[in-house]
């Protein structure tokens, strides 16, 4: 794995995307394979400038697609899910084993914490090259230039926004780098953040509200910005971009697609459809990745393959003791609860849910009619809603064909993890009809939308100590989805993060959203109403460091405090044959990769603290106000 500090002279890709000129076009996601160029010929034009833009967006989707995708770290490594493949050692549940800087880092089978730190950095090296060349070609008019302009800005903060949250400071590439380095040194993350939020208001002003699916729109610039402006602690300023957003993008609060003519369906079943991520009437949808079925240049997102329980494993078998389940159901049978594979999807329960989102959230009063919620039967699936399906039944006659599943009370602790627990089905099951193993097909998936947005706006008025106007937020989303309208009494931050629960599962970067807020914390001093009045600093964020980094006690970040508090696997003693499930206080911030580190020879990349080689950091610089670190009139 190469990493920044061995970039040669850049080729953007052998593939390069064309652009679409119609609305939604499809035609730009195809991979046009050219020969190796020069970017100074290739960015020489504004058809050149769209492409490099394109490899920016198409990059975005390697998040969310594929068995093992990069987001599910994020979710693991937070209250929602751990990790579910129990038949192996190396999984991320040992974080004290498994985040070590120089552990396998970038693994399906491992974690993909590596991978946010070389796709942000090829994903800053892509919209570096726009921003750097700029003014070479001939533009129409100087609104072109800054759509383009402004959309590069948004990649290149939209990498820098997940890395200044996941490992903190960072080195900070403004500029094209044409020739290998070897000194880099990491940029103090307040000052990186205060440039994206420069460069983001630039977006925000440039960028066009209509673009095709997978194009980055004005809205998507401005919810970036709205989340940078919330850490920078300028709220307001969030307040009234998100409430431009959803001036111009209502929630979709009636049904809309093809599928409301289906039985056993509802709005949240519409509204997470690949008919609707493609539906053009679609107002909440602000950015997409896109795949679209059958077109050459996509991907599956092979979603149910990773959230769904392991039903096939071969261990769920019935009370009489034979073995239950079967990817394929028996010859001539008609009943589709009886193909559990095209119903529910195959799945290998790698996206293993705590009790805190299949249940606790899920309120008895409040969420009994939520159509999100664990209490409507059509929208989440339980193990007990399936039905033992093995041919060898059907063909020995025995009595447990067709019925529901029971657990069975001897049932292992690596099973209980892996094969039993309940699951979103309407958000999960995206069809595979190409494949005979169902795991999640070709979809457009979303990244934002407008109910995040009035998430957002409820969270900057508890941040002003409004309860009143953040409740009057949050119940936009929650009575869209059926569920009890809250008041200003219930207000506090885990009633927000349990929306953002509720809503964004397998859309959101869980892991960032709670750094982001332990940021906000640490960094306001404000007494944490959910820890008794806890208050939390910058200068231990991570602990004490040093030996004893491995601290488990409570009270240095938000974070480690939110997911202890809430998950009912890490630090609680839950273990099985391969490992226990551990977290500790500096994991709130990922190892910087050791390669990344050892071969900047000449310079000096900050290990976080609590990892080895911590005890060689240095004092991290600072993104000057105007100019260029590498580019033009650099700082150095």
């Amino acid at each position: 794995m190469k990493t920044i500090m061995s970039y040669k002279k850049i080729s953007l890709a052998a593939a390069v995307l064309a652009i679409a000129a119609a609305s939604c076009n499809k035609e730009w996601l195809q991979p046009k394979p050219l020969s190796f160029y020069e970017p100074g010929i290739a960015l020489s034009n504004v058809k050149g400038m769209y492409s490099a833009l394109t490899t920016c967006e198409r990059n975005m989707r390697h998040e969310y697609f594929g068995d093992g995708a990069p987001i599910l770290t994020e979710i693991m490594q937070s209250e929602v899910a751990v990790e579910g493949t129990t038949d192996k050692a190396g999984p991320q549940m040992d974080m004290d084993a498994a985040l070590l800087p120089d552990a396998q880092l970038n693994h399906e089978n491992n974690t993909r914490v590596g991978w946010y730190w070389y796709e942000g950095y090829k994903g800053i090296k892509y919209a570096n090259s726009v921003i750097a060349r700029i003014d070479i070609p001939d533009f129409s008019s100087e609104a072109e230039r800054n759509a383009v302009l402004g959309s590069a800005y948004f990649h290149r903060a939209y990498r820098y926004f997940k890395l200044t949250h996941q490992f903190g400071d960072v080195p900070y590439l403004d500029w094209e780098i044409e020739t290998p380095i070897y000194d880099f040194y990491s940029y103090d993350r307040w000052s990186i953040l205060e440039r994206m939020r420069k460069d983001l208001e630039f977006a925000y002003e440039w960028v066009p509200e209509v673009v095709d699916r997978g194009r980055t729109s004005k809205s998507a610039c401005g919810v970036l910005l709205m989340k940078v402006c919330m850490v920078l602690g300028d709220f307001d300023r969030a307040i009234q971009i998100g409430n431009e957003i959803v001036a111009k993008h209502p929630l979709m609060k009636n049904r809309f697609t093809p599928n409301q003519s289906k039985p056993n369906t509802n709005l949240m079943f519409d509204l997470h459809s690949i008919e609707a991520k493609l539906d053009m009437s679609n107002t909440e949808g602000l950015m997409y990745v896109v795949s679209f079925p059958e077109v050459e240049g996509s991907d599956r997102i092979q979603i149910m393959r990773n959230a769904v329980p392991f039903w096939s494993s071969g261990n769920i078998r019935t009370p009489d003791g034979q073995a239950g389940m079967s990817i394929n159901p028996a010859a001539g049978e008609t009943d589709p609860e009886m193909d559990p594979n095209k119903t529910y999807g195959r799945g290998i329960g790698r996206l293993r849910s705590t009790s805190y989102f299949t249940s606790d959230i899920w309120r008895a009063d409040k969420e009994a009619n939520d159509m999100r919620g664990i209490h409507n039967r059509n929208s989440w699936r339980r193990m007990e809603d399936l039905k033992y399906n093995a041919p060898e039944l059907r063909d020995k006659g025995n009595p447990w064909y067709g019925k529901n599943l029971i657990k069975p009370a001897s049932m292992s602790v690596e099973d209980t993890i892996r094969t039993w627990y309940p699951w979103p089905h309407y958000k999960v099951f995206v069809p595979d009809p190409l494949q005979t193993q169902w795991a999640g097909g070709e979809t457009p998936w979303y990244v934002y939308r407008s109910a995040e947005v009035y998430l957002l706006i409820a969270e900057c008025y508890y941040w002003k100590d409004q309860p009143e106007l953040a409740a009057e937020a949050l119940n936009e989303v929650r009575l869209r989805a059926g569920a009890e309208p809250l008041t200003a009494a219930d207000i506090n931050i885990g009633e927000i993060l349990d929306e953002r629960a509720r809503e964004l599962y397998y859309e959101e970067n869980r892991h960032i959203e709670l750094v982001r807020i332990s940021y906000i914390y640490a960094r306001s001093g404000k007494p944490c109403e959910i820890f008794g009045g806890r208050t939390y600093t910058l200068q231990n964020l991570s602990g004490p460091g040093g030996a004893g980094s491995n601290v488990k006690q409570q009270g240095f970040n938000f974070w480690y405090d939110r997911v202890v508090s809430k998950s009912n696997f890490y630090n609680k003693g839950v273990r099985h044959k391969w490992a226990e499930y551990k977290i500790s206080v500096h994991h709130i911030l990922w190892p910087v990769p050791a390669n990344a580190i050892n071969t900047n020879i000449k310079g000096v990349i900050n290990q976080n603290i609590g990892y080895p080689g911590a005890e060689r950091n240095v004092e991290p610089r600072k993104v000057p106000e105007e100019g260029t670190v590498l580019g033009p009139q650099g700082a150095e």
